[in-house]
């Protein structure tokens, strides 16, 4: 493998690559992100290999197994280049079709291609489906595009060019001004400028310095940070190493969750075949800087995320957060000055380098520059990974990228910035999206999740599902956050179940402030952004559970099902599929529900042809005797 000694090494292999490379070779590109391994993805590439030989086509056409494509909901995905013709939910019983019309015919497969929600039309070609039309793929677009196990796939994208210019045309001092006029946000968390942490880092008396990647990324539902380096490991490489360079670190580390294989698979690769090419190691490029990295394997411990917490970690201790008296710029990894940053934040890095400050600041809003990844899940028609830029609009994302509700319905929150986030409610869904105006809301940024909530949700459940998580991750460290939430949850679930008083909801917004004040770290100061939220922005569903309502007929406890007499048919469906024999009547008769056996698991409400089975709501108030007096707790 070549080695590349100096900038014109790098700048030359880039070259031979491109002259050798034939832009008109048909090539399949296959989503071989975690998502659409789960949809046997690897199957699919083994039928195209079979295929390819069958037809003798394997010198002539290429495969590429890809990172995540984004557009997870219509996995896996694969897309013929130079045609860019784009198949969703692709099986292996799909290929035989494709090679023989697509690969030898030049046509598309029609039953295979996106169909259009709004016009019903099948569209064709990938860069014109609404999902990805509508998105700035700055960071995230060369994922499809590149195999992730090869760096002359990324070299060939002008990958590493941003190294090669640091290094050859720039001091350590310009980079680090050149990070700091883009305006660059920490993309994982509060949205700390990341030019400010590097100068604090540099500037700081101590040596060595360190820099780590967070890849831990525990939120549920997000998967930003696995997925890039997963499908693009070498860009977080590069934006390190920049990062490295400017302020004088010559040691760092990639930490990622133990739950994340193929990413750490992936990024090792990549450090393998970078070192090997000289671009890590010693005098990188020729230009003196000494810079290595290794991979560190989290636990999977939520609390891991927090810096200080994740730096515990590497050093072989419990993932606990310590006191911020110092910051970990300054004294973090072994008391040493550290500058951590999660991995979208470092994939920038090379944009900024390569195209200037000014050129980046120009995408987004003066304060909140550049682009953004999100996590777009929930109820909401298009699921997957959306990168837009900063100072768009919650509707642009949930209605024209993300197609809107299913079937109509209404839409009710939004909740943003992972479990310690926080739920904006339907009004606010022509707020332009960054960090200050998140916050302003009662929310924030976080690392990218957006969870859509139709008018089918409960926002006392919701609140009581995130809390419970955070409970559960909670590392116990500080009393605040262990007692506090536990308290918190034991509140919310005696809400849910009809047996909390109306003082409880006082206790409940007392005990938020308390942990907001007094928690130990950011984590366990932001774990009751959920309730204080659903409290300010849907009080009146607090107040319906406290009179044995539950407006969305979620909470089991307040809702029971019931036979409609007007519309049972006695068709005996419903008896059928009642597992704990709860229902009675006889055949052509109408049918009745006995509550006292009902285990509320909704199996005759999904049986019924006829919609004769109801939820109803506060009609079990009377059965819900409160456990606990006035003054007893």
């Amino acid at each position: 493998m070549e080695k590349f000694s100096s900038v014109e090494d790098l700048e030359n292999h880039h070259q031979n690559l491109l002259s050798r490379r034939d832009s008109k070779k048909l090539s399949i590109a296959i989503c071989s992100g975690t998502g659409c391994h789960a949809y046997a993805s690897e199957k699919v590439v083994g039928a195209f290999e079979e295929q390819l030989q069958k037809h003798n086509l394997t010198v002539s056409v290429d495969i590429k197994r890809t990172g995540c494509h984004g557009f997870c909901e219509k996995g896996p995905i694969v897309v013929i280049y130079p045609h860019e013709f784009c198949y969703c939910k692709v099986t292996p019983q799909d290929v035989s079709e494709i090679v023989t019309q697509t690969i030898q015919q030049g046509k598309p497969v029609e039953r295979l291609l996106y169909t259009d929600q709004k016009t019903g039309k099948k569209i064709t070609l990938e860069t014109e489906i609404p999902f990805y039309k509508n998105q700035t793929r700055l960071i995230f677009g060369n994922n499809r595009k590149i195999d992730p196990k090869s760096i002359d796939d990324y070299i060939a994208l002008g990958g590493y060019a941003g190294l090669a210019k640091a290094l050859s045309k720039m001091t350590p001092q310009q980079v680090l001004d050149e990070v700091k006029k883009a305006n660059l946000r920490g993309r994982g968390g509060g949205g700390f400028p990341a030019g400010k942490k590097w100068e604090t880092t540099k500037n700081a008396a101590e040596e060595p310095k360190y820099v780590i990647v967070n890849c831990d990324e525990g939120d549920p539902g997000a998967y930003m940070d696995r997925s890039l380096m997963e499908g693009n490991p070498h860009s977080v490489l590069e934006g390190l190493l920049i990062g490295a360079y400017a302020i004088g670190a010559h040691e760092g580390y990639v930490y990622v969750r133990q739950e994340y294989p193929l990413a750490v698979e992936n990024t090792e690769h990549a450090i393998r075949q970078a070192e090997e090419h000289g671009l890590l190691g010693k005098n990188i490029l020729g230009s003196g800087f000494d810079f290595n990295i290794k991979v560190h394997r989290g636990a999977g411990a939520f609390v891991s995320g927090e810096s200080s917490a994740l730096m515990s970690a590497i050093e072989g201790r419990v993932g606990e957060p310590r006191p911020k008296y110092i910051h970990t710029a300054v004294s973090g990894l072994w008391n040493k000055p550290t500058c951590l940053n999660n991995v979208e934040t470092w994939a920038n890095v090379p944009f900024i380098i390569n195209n200037s400050a000014q050129w980046f600041a120009s995408m987004g809003t003066p304060n909140s520059t550049g682009t953004k990844i999100f996590s777009l899940v929930g109820n909401v028609n298009n699921t997957g990974l959306v990168e837009v830029p900063m100072g768009i609009t919650l509707r642009e994302i949930i209605y024209t990228i993300g197609g809107g509700i299913p079937k109509g319905k209404r839409l009710k929150a939004v909740q943003t910035g992972g479990p310690s986030g926080g739920c904006i409610p339907e009004k606010y869904l022509d707020l332009t999206i960054d960090f200050d105006e998140l916050y302003n809301v009662g929310s924030m940024m976080g690392s990218g999740g957006m969870i859509v909530m139709d008018e089918d949700t409960c926002m006392v459940d919701i609140a009581r599902y995130f809390v419970n998580f955070l409970a559960q991750e909670s590392c116990g460290k500080c009393l605040p956050c262990r007692e506090g939430l536990r308290q918190m949850l034991r509140i919310l679930n005696d809400i849910t179940s009809g047996t909390a008083l109306e003082e409880d909801m006082e206790l409940l917004e007392e005990l938020s402030e308390v942990v907001q004040m007094s928690a130990l770290c950011a984590l366990g100061q932001s774990a009751p952004n959920p309730i204080l939220s659903t409290l300010k922005y849907f009080r009146d569903e607090y107040e319906a559970h406290l009179r044995g309502e539950c407006p969305a007929k979620v909470c089991k406890a307040l809702t029971q099902y019931e036979i409609d007499p007007a519309k049972c048919k006695g068709c005996g469906l419903c008896t059928k599929n009642c597992s704990v024999e709860a229902i009675e009547g006889k055949n052509k008769s109408v049918h009745r529900i006995k509550n006292d056996m009902c285990i509320k698991c909704g199996n005759c409400l999904d049986s019924c042809k006829f919609n004769a089975v109801v939820k109803t709501t506060g009609k079990q108030k009377e059965f819900l005797k409160k456990q606990i007096t006035v003054g007893t707790r």
